[in-house]
């Protein structure tokens, strides 16, 4: 009497039904970064960050279930404006400042 041949293995499981789920938009972190050194130390990077991530959110947005960082995308855009006020902002004080005669203090004594 022979015993029978251990049984294999179960199979690996494959990817799940309906393709591989949502991958992350290519630009996501990119607009991430730009918003944050846009509030952080260069303003000039702010509207690259909210042009971008305004032209990333409707890709996401046309395509729902695609991308899964569109919260990363929103909050990259949402910095970006936020530093772009804060450039209006000071390239509106520095002209200000530049017509009025700056800081100049004039003591009389």
């Amino acid at each position: 009497m022979t015993t029978p041949p251990p049984a294999s293995p179960p199979p690996a499981p494959g990817p799940p039904p309906g393709g591989a789920g949502p991958v992350d938009h290519p630009d996501g972190t990119k607009i991430l970064v730009l918003g944050i050194l846009g509030l952080v130390c260069c303003s000039f990077l702010g509207p690259f960050a909210w042009v971008m991530g305004n032209r990333v959110m409707a890709e996401i947005d046309a395509s729902p279930g695609r991308y899964s960082n569109r919260q990363t995308v929103n909050i990259g855009r949402i910095l970006g404006i936020i530093a772009t006020v804060l450039l209006v902002i000071g390239v509106i004080f520095g002209i200000i400042t530049a017509v009025t005669g700056g800081f100049s203090a004039e003591v009389s004594t």
